[in-house]
C-alpha cells in the first residue's frame, strides 16, 4: 500500500511538473511573439526591408506555431485534471452521504441509551469489576469514535468545498486557454497569408535581392578578414608574454578578471557564472537583453532565393532601436574597427576564446580596456532604410568560429 502511495505521489508530481513546464513555456513564447510583433511594426513596409520582413515574420511564424501546439498541450492537462477532480468531488459526496447516515445512526442509539439509561445499565450489570471498568471503557471509546465521525463529516465537507472551488477555477482556466488558442489560431492563419504573399512579392524582385546578397558577401568577407587578423595579432602577442613571463603556480591561464560588478541588477547573472569562460558554455548571457535571432550560424540556404546558400560565422539577434549591448563575460578589448556594412566591430578576449560584437552604432570602451560581464559595449545601430537594428555576434576558440547558440541561453 505504501509502495502504492509513493508511486501515485510521483506521478502526480510529474503531472504537476510538466503542467508548470508548459506555463512556463506559453509565457516565454509570449513575451517573444509581444517583442517580434514590435519589431515588425517597426520595419518600413518598402522594398529595401521587405526581406527583413520577411524573416522577422517567419520566425513570428515559429514561435506562434510553437504557442498554438503549447496551448494544445495545457488544454490537454486541464481536461485531465478536470476528470480527476470531477472523480474526487463525486467521491466526497458519497463519503458524507454515507459517514452523515452513519453518524445518524450513532446518534439514534446514543439517544436511545439516553433515554432508557441503558448505558448505566450495562456499565452496573456486570458480573464484575474489571467487566464493567472493560464496558465502560468502551462506551467511553464508542463516544470518541462518534465525536471523531462528526469531524470527519466536517473536514470531508471542508475538502468538497475546496475541490469545487478547484474545479470552477480549473474550468475558467480551460476557457480562457481555448480563447487564446482560437485567437492565436486566427493570427497564425493571418500571419501565414502574409508570408505567403511577402514571398511572393520577393521572388519577383530576385536581381535587387542577389546584388544585396552580393554586397553583404563582401560586406562579410572584409568583416571575417578584420577578426582574423585581429586574432592572430593578439594571439602571437599573449604567446609572446606567455614565453617571457617567468612560471608562477600561483597563476592559472584563463582564470577571471579580478573585477567585481558596479551594477546591482547584474548580480543574479553573475552568481550564475563561475571559473573561466569555457566552464560557462550554454549559461552565458544574450549579448542583448531581449532579441530574436534571425539568422543563425553556419552554413544554409537563403530565406528566399532558390538554391542558393549563405553562411553565418555567428548569429544575428534582431532587437529594440538603440538597444545596449553588454560583454557576455568578463575580459579585455583587443579591437575595435569601423567595418563598412557592419559599423563598429569589437573584440573581447576570455583567455582562449574571444566573442565579437558588430554593427554597433555607440561605443562605449577602447582596445585595451578590461570589462566585466554585462558592461555596457554600445548601442546598436539602425538601417536608416529599413529601420531595422540587429547585432552581429560571434564566438571563436582562437581561430576556430563557433556557434554562439551553444554558449548563450
Amino acid at each position: 500500500m505504501l509502495l502504492v502511495c509513493i508511486l501515485l505521489s510521483s506521478f502526480n508530481f510529474s503531472k504537476a511538473q510538466v503542467r508548470k513546464d508548459l506555463e512556463d513555456r506559453r509565457r516565454k513564447l509570449l513575451r517573444e511573439i509581444e517583442l517580434t510583433s514590435k519589431l515588425l511594426n517597426r520595419t518600413t513596409s518598402n522594398k529595401a526591408a521587405a526581406l527583413d520582413r520577411y524573416v522577422t515574420l517567419r520566425k513570428q511564424i515559429q514561435k506562434r506555431e510553437l504557442l498554438v501546439e503549447t496551448l494544445r498541450k495545457e488544454i490537454q492537462f486541464t481536461n485531465l485534471s478536470i476528470d480527476r477532480t470531477t472523480d474526487v468531488v463525486n467521491s466526497l459526496a458519497k463519503d458524507i452521504e454515507r459517514l452523515e447516515k452513519e453518524y445518524g445512526e450513532l446518534l439514534r442509539q446514543a439517544y436511545r441509551r439516553k433515554k432508557n439509561n441503558s448505558s448505566l445499565t450495562y456499565v452496573f450489570s456486570a458480573e464484575t469489576i474489571n467487566q464493567s471498568f472493560q464496558r465502560w471503557q468502551y462506551l467511553k471509546q464508542y463516544d470518541e469514535y462518534r465525536k471523531r465521525q462528526a469531524q470527519l463529516i466536517l473536514e470531508t465537507k471542508a475538502t468538497l468545498t475546496d475541490k469545487k472551488s478547484l474545479l470552477e477555477e480549473t474550468k475558467l482556466e480551460k476557457e480562457e486557454l481555448i480563447t487564446t488558442s482560437v485567437r492565436q489560431a486566427a493570427l497564425l492563419s493571418a500571419e501565414l497569408g502574409d508570408k505567403s504573399k511577402l514571398l511572393s512579392s520577393l521572388r519577383k524582385d530576385e536581381k535587387r535581392l542577389k546584388n544585396e546578397l552580393r554586397s553583404q558577401r563582401t560586406d562579410h568577407e572584409r568583416l571575417n578578414d578584420a577578426i582574423e587578423n585581429a586574432i592572430r595579432k593578439d594571439m602571437a602577442v599573449r604567446r609572446k608574454n606567455e614565453r617571457s613571463r617567468k612560471p608562477n603556480p600561483n597563476n592559472k591561464r584563463n582564470e577571471p578578471l579580478n573585477s567585481k560588478p558596479k551594477v546591482e541588477d547584474e548580480s543574479i547573472a553573475l552568481n550564475r557564472l563561475a571559473g573561466n569562460f569555457r566552464n560557462n558554455r550554454g549559461r552565458l548571457p544574450m549579448p542583448v537583453k531581449n532579441g530574436i535571432v534571425t539568422k543563425r550560424f553556419g552554413k544554409q540556404a537563403h530565406p528566399t532565393l532558390p538554391k542558393i546558400q549563405i553562411t553565418n560565422n555567428g548569429i544575428d539577434i534582431r532587437t529594440e532601436h538603440s538597444a545596449k549591448v553588454f560583454a557576455i563575460f568578463e575580459g579585455k578589448v583587443v579591437s575595435k574597427q569601423f567595418i563598412p556594412g557592419y559599423q563598429n566591430m569589437l573584440i573581447v578576449q576570455h583567455g582562449d576564446y574571444y566573442t565579437v560584437y558588430s554593427n554597433l552604432d555607440k561605443v562605449y570602451v577602447e582596445k585595451g580596456d578590461k570589462v566585466r560581464t554585462l558592461q555596457d559595449l554600445g548601442t546598436v545601430a539602425m538601417n536608416r532604410k529599413t529601420k531595422v537594428s540587429e547585432v552581429h555576434f560571434e564566438v571563436w576558440r582562437d581561430k576556430a568560429r563557433l556557434n554562439p547558440e551553444d554558449w548563450v541561453e
